[in-house]
């Protein structure tokens, strides 16, 4: 039978995500409601290593909803990758009485959570916070939908400017193993043409378009990169057409990690409350050792094995639309 859950640790951990805050500030309200005691762990698993938790009250994540990062900060620990870095946690987490923790981030943090599960009883619940929106087991992930909001917001900004100089800029997004965000990203900025992570052969592809647009004397300004397409990098790229086309003034932008930042979107907002409630309700009744997502508007859980080791791939619809709508 499941302990009685009565104390509730929370953490984010890995890269940040718009939309963090939110998910905090969910699990802490809900908490309340179930005359639970929260404890905020700060810097991730770091945090529980060296012991740096907080109780938080309701007044404590007033007034966070609309705020960008964690206000539980968040680092990545080599440490707790090790079997003696765990056994220091676990000490905290004795500490503090916590019952149950609820961990907010990507893979390495769902990585984190499946071994200290398994080696102590302490269940936890996954929720998915990275703008990469590369976690299986859910149709987004916290913190996306405001990134590709964000970087399409700098590439209307940057149009403007190619249209005014008749330039053609390369666009680097985030997404080092993953194309969502440039997918996405390519589809809602219109872009001529986009690098995939997932995809091959766009050197010459590209080269044919701008050739086959000139003839047609359609103005190509705009190409998303995604940071770890197999193509090269943006000044690569950018070089290739200059030194096989003739006419073309090209310019390179990196968004970087504005990505990242601001406040999130209305859609990261009810998502991360969402996914905070949820989890919560879940160590409520027993359920212990699941990432949870949304999937087809429908709240889905799934094993921490199987959101870290299943490959969640592009929609192939998008990349025939984005295709599609750039000739």
């Amino acid at each position: 039978m499941s302990k009685e859950i009565k104390r509730i640790g929370v953490l984010t951990s890995g890269g940040d995500a718009p939309g963090m805050n939110a998910a905090i500030r969910a699990v802490v309200r809900a908490a309340s409601f179930h005359d639970l005691h929260v404890y905020g762990v700060f810097e991730g698993y770091k945090g529980l290593i060296n012991g740096e938790v907080k109780r938080l009250e309701s007044g404590d994540v007033a007034n966070t909803l609309q705020r960008g990062g964690t206000i539980l900060k968040t680092a990545r620990c080599e440490e707790f990758k090790t079997k003696e870095g765990r056994n220091i946690a676990y000490e905290t987490i004795k500490a503090y009485d916590i019952d149950g923790m609820i961990v907010i981030g990507g893979n390495g943090t769902y990585t984190g959570a499946k071994y200290f599960s398994e080696e102590f009883d302490i269940p936890f619940i996954g929720l998915p916070g990275t703008i990469d929106n590369d976690i299986w087991g859910t149709d987004y992930t916290i913190g996306y939908d405001t990134a590709i909001n964000t970087a399409i917001e700098a590439i209307d900004k940057i149009r403007d400017t190619a249209d005014s100089h008749n330039r053609l800029f390369f666009i680097e997004v985030m997404g080092r193993h993953a194309g969502f965000i440039a997918l996405d990203t390519g589809i809602g900025s219109g872009a001529a043409y986009t690098f995939l992570p997932e995809l091959d052969g766009g050197v010459s592809h590209l080269l044919d378009m701008l050739k086959k647009a000139a003839i047609r004397k359609k103005m190509f300004n705009i190409v998303v990169v995604a940071e770890g397409n197999a193509n090269g990098s943006v000044h690569d790229l950018a070089k290739a057409v200059e030194e096989n086309l003739k006419g073309y003034d090209t310019r390179v932008t990196t968004i970087g990690h504005m990505q990242r930042g601001g406040s999130p979107s209305a859609a990261d907002r009810v998502l991360a409350s969402t996914l905070g409630y949820e989890a919560v309700e879940c160590l409520v009744k027993g359920i212990k050792n699941k990432a949870l997502g949304i999937v087809d508007s429908r709240l889905f859980m799934c094993t921490f094995d199987e959101a870290i080791n299943n490959r969640k791939p592009l929609n192939d619809a998008k990349i025939e639309l984005l295709n599609v709508l750039a000739i």
